[in-house]
């Protein structure tokens, strides 16, 4: 059983349904208000879980109805939580979600995400020295971030780090990063002036870029490749990304070649578009495996 360690975010997700989205100062009626677990770290966690990996989260949460809500989800799906602190008198991790015309807009408010620190790592490290992979994301402060990394390298733990939301990601940090996960427009960022030709061609096996409907493309080979998307009808796109991020990392730390483990990670996303909230759509690994048959 692959082994993976996730240090990121936990959030609750406040999503509001609506038939289209609001323009700027318009007021629009919205048909349902839900609350669904999600964060990037916690959403990747969960997406790893179900497909069979031994799951540790490393993170912070508030000592309030969030935490408490989150702490049962990861529980129950079987995730370790014994270095995923609960900090009193803090608020936990939100996301505020709008869903409509098939896509959906994200504003998130950091709170306990914001109170991970390098100790935290230091008080996984047993947890990360047993691993297959470490996953992160940029839902914790980049010193946090970096740091891992940093500690990850010298304990020769591949990194996968999934770069949303995009920031600049010093040099120095990429060098030690074995997956970079960005989209189209995260990589436009990061990799400022280059087309994703050059991006990808300059980064082989290492950027696996996200391109929706398109599918993902990677550079091996001094060739491009791009691994197509399943065709699906989507209902919530909320948390496609992660659920493909978890199960990359499954697919590589089982052993799987990297087209293969696209392909695993983009039929994984694509069930887990067809359901409602981030965590909620997830799949389990028979379902992924019937839809690669």
């Amino acid at each position: 059983m692959a082994k993976i360690v996730v240090i990121g975010s936990c959030n609750i997700d406040v999503t509001v349904e609506s038939d289209r989205f609001a323009h700027p100062g318009e007021t629009l009626f919205g048909k349902k208000l839900n609350l669904y677990p999600g964060g990037k770290g916690a959403n990747q966690a969960v997406a790893a879980a179900r497909l069979g990996a031994e799951v540790t989260m490393v993170g912070c949460i508030g000592d309030d109805m969030y935490g408490e809500m989150m702490l049962k989800t990861l529980k129950e799906n079987n995730i370790d939580c014994s270095c995923l602190e609960i900090l009193p008198g803090e608020n936990t991790g939100t996301a505020h979600i709008t869903v409509a015309e098939d896509d959906n807009t994200i504003y998130v408010i950091k709170a306990a995400n914001d109170k991970v620190e390098p100790k935290h790592v230091d008080a996984a490290i047993e947890k990360i020295k047993a691993a297959d992979l470490v996953m992160l994301q940029h839902e914790i402060p980049f010193a946090t971030i970096h740091y891992a990394i940093a500690k990850c390298a010298e304990l020769n733990i591949p990194v996968l780090l999934n770069p949303a939301p995009v920031a600049p990601v010093p040099a120095e940090v990429l060098e030690k990063v074995n997956y970079l996960t960005p989209n189209e427009h995260e990589a436009a960022i990061l990799f400022a002036g280059k087309s994703t030709e050059e991006i990808l061609l300059a980064n082989q096996d290492k950027v696996i870029m996200t391109l929706g409907s398109k599918g993902v493309a990677y550079g091996s080979n001094d060739k491009v490749v791009n691994v197509p998307a399943f065709k699906v009808k989507p209902l919530d796109t909320t948390g496609a990304g992660d659920t493909f991020n978890g199960a990359f990392a499954v697919a590589r730390a089982n052993g799987m070649e990297l087209a293969e483990a696209i392909r695993f990670g983009n039929a994984a996303a694509a069930l887990s578009v067809q359901r409602k909230g981030a965590q909620g759509g997830m799949p389990y690994l028979k379902e992924v495996q019937d839809m690669l048959k």
